[in-house]
């Protein structure tokens, strides 16, 4: 009975999200459509559709799926990039100008070609609108005043790039790999864009389609978005323009569902085809049924306690080293984040250019007393932590609340949902905070700046890294980052990050926990299913189903 009301609802939402057109008898048991993948997976932190805007992680799935850019990363060999919707480029002797050739013949999902014209306003439209990505662009000294001259057409066919100075050009690349630089079918976009009256603040007289595009879609990916109901579903359907090998499936239906053992559960009923909340104990029991499997990737993904450093006792040095040895990694790896999460003490992804493997640190409270002990807090100290309420973070916070009490530091935790514990922690209101860092764009950059640099520690400081929300003034380290930046040789610049990782290491306000390693549960059916290591790389173009 229960199988059959969950199948009935499943074709309820698939009518629902205009797709009425797909007709499946009803079978003993729940099954989904032959020719569409359905996945469960928490979809609430979607807000916009727009690759100009959007800085969250699951619809950084959806748009690496529907949109292409110039160039992308290569998910075989993440030292490389592949050609995208550019068959070719090249760059100068000076290392400032980017030339792109495109392939030819290349068309937008609505029919329109690609054009050269295309990309140059796709990277003006991120610019003018200067959204929560633009950083990833305008980074290479693009402004609204010049970016039609740095980011411009030499005709149809061709783009051309010029950068502010000498960065290393895999640096350059991986950042056009992020879906802030998808290239845009403008044509589309121009008929639905929206007066606006400038201000001080912006200065255009129109929205460059960015209303429109919250829910709509104007890209040339494998896929385009058919559908989207915040916090319900998201559909993504073939696009037969696409210039490469098509996707096999029609369609790629995301349900939003929160919990883990309710994703099991329709996992298990075939009322799914993939369930991508898995916690350890519902990923356990579906590693051990017959009809389903498993896959798993590691991510750019690390997880991290902070410590403000405006608070006095958290700023000394030997209270920054002493929590580092105040963290049972052994526990936490061997129960909260088994098959979930890899302990890593360092900041850097694995797979990263220049990642620095190494977990100096064990649970040692003799360690952490002497250490408070030369600090002058030998009777330790009370702090608060603010804490998400989700798993694995809540178990991990209140796992460290213990470990620490033992060397006489007590931890009063402060849970709040997502919108409230980061909005206090991007305000620098915090003691101490336990949270997660995605990389933008897969280059040793992304992590290393927000770690390790902080050009301007003032309360109103435009340059907001990890390293600023926690007030870790580091003038030294914040020049070795952006000396990294314009070395031009990997194995150099390699080199170059390994050594701030050991200053972190050694230095930082940040205990590093763990980096995640991203899992999936499927039914026996679905095939050539692959995670990527960043969420923009996870491509459902090549799954087929049985």
């Amino acid at each position: 009975m229960m199988l059959g009301k969950m199948n009935g609802h499943f074709r309820l939402m698939l009518a629902g999200a205009a797709l009425s057109a797909i007709v499946f008898a009803a079978p003993a048991l729940a099954a989904t459509p032959a020719d569409t993948l359905v996945q469960a997976w928490a979809i609430d932190d979607t807000i916009t559709l727009d690759p100009a805007e959007s800085f969250e992680l699951s619809p950084a799935e959806f748009l690496g799926n529907a949109y292409d850019m110039l160039v992308r990363l290569d998910i075989n060999d993440t030292t490389k990039v592949r050609p995208g919707v550019a068959e070719s480029w090249t760059v100068s002797d000076d290392g400032l100008t980017y030339t792109f050739k495109l392939k030819p013949g290349l068309k937008f999902a609505s029919g329109n070609p690609i054009t050269a014209k295309d990309v140059a306003w796709s990277f003006e439209r991120v610019v003018k609108l200067d959204k929560s990505p633009a950083f990833i662009l305008t980074q290479f000294g693009l402004t609204k005043d010049n970016v039609t001259e740095k980011a411009k057409a030499a005709d149809d066919s061709t783009f051309v790039f010029t950068v502010d100075k000498s960065y290393a050009p895999s640096f350059v690349l991986n950042c056009l790999t992020a879906t802030v630089g998808a290239v845009m079918d403008s044509k589309l976009v121009l008929e639905h864009v929206a007066p606006v009256t400038p201000t001080d603040d912006y200065k255009f007289d129109n929205d460059f389609g960015n209303g429109w595009l919250k829910t709509g879609y104007a890209g040339s990916g494998p896929f385009r978005i058919r559908d989207w109901r915040a916090n319900e579903i998201l559909v993504l359907e073939r696009n037969d323009n696409y210039y490469g090998d098509k996707p096999a499936l029609a369609r790629v239906i995301y349900r939003h569902v929160k919990e883990s053992a309710t994703q099991r559960l329709m996992l298990e009923a075939g009322d799914i085809d993939v369930a991508r909340n898995l916690e350890p104990g519902d990923l356990d029991a579906v590693s051990k049924n017959a009809e389903l499997t498993t896959t798993s990737a590691p991510k750019g993904t690390v997880y991290y306690i902070s410590l403000n450093q405006k608070n006095p006792n958290l700023a000394k040095p030997e209270v920054r080293q002493a929590m580092k040895y105040l963290l049972d990694y052994d526990a936490i790896g061997s129960t909260l984040i088994k098959g979930i999460g890899e302990i890593r003490q360092t900041y850097q992804a694995k797979g990263v250019l220049g990642a620095l493997d190494s977990n100096p640190f064990t649970f040692d409270v003799a360690k952490a007393k002497e250490l408070l002990e030369k600090a002058g807090l030998k009777d330790g100290f009370s702090v608060t932590m603010d804490v998400r309420n989700t798993q694995p973070v809540t178990g991990i916070a209140e796992a460290f609340q213990q470990t620490v009490g033992q060397a006489g530091i007590k931890v009063e935790i402060i849970p709040g949902d997502g919108k409230q514990t980061l909005t206090k922690y991007r305000a620098r209101n915090h003691d101490m905070y336990i949270g997660q860092w995605g990389m933008d764009y897969w280059d040793p950059n992304s992590n290393a700046e927000t770690f390790t640099s902080n050009p301007n520690n003032a309360d109103d400081g435009t340059v907001k890294t990890l390293a600023w929300r926690n007030a870790w003034d580091v003038p030294e380290l914040t020049e070795k980052t952006k000396a990294a930046l314009l070395e031009r040789d990997n194995d150099k610049r390699a080199t170059m990050y390994k050594e701030l990782q050991q200053a972190a290491l050694d230095t930082s306000p940040f205990v590093l926990i763990f980096q995640q390693t991203e899992v999936a549960g499927l039914r026996g059916n679905v095939k050539n299913y692959k995670l990527g290591p960043n969420f923009d790389s996870n491509f459902v173009a090549p799954v087929t189903k049985e």
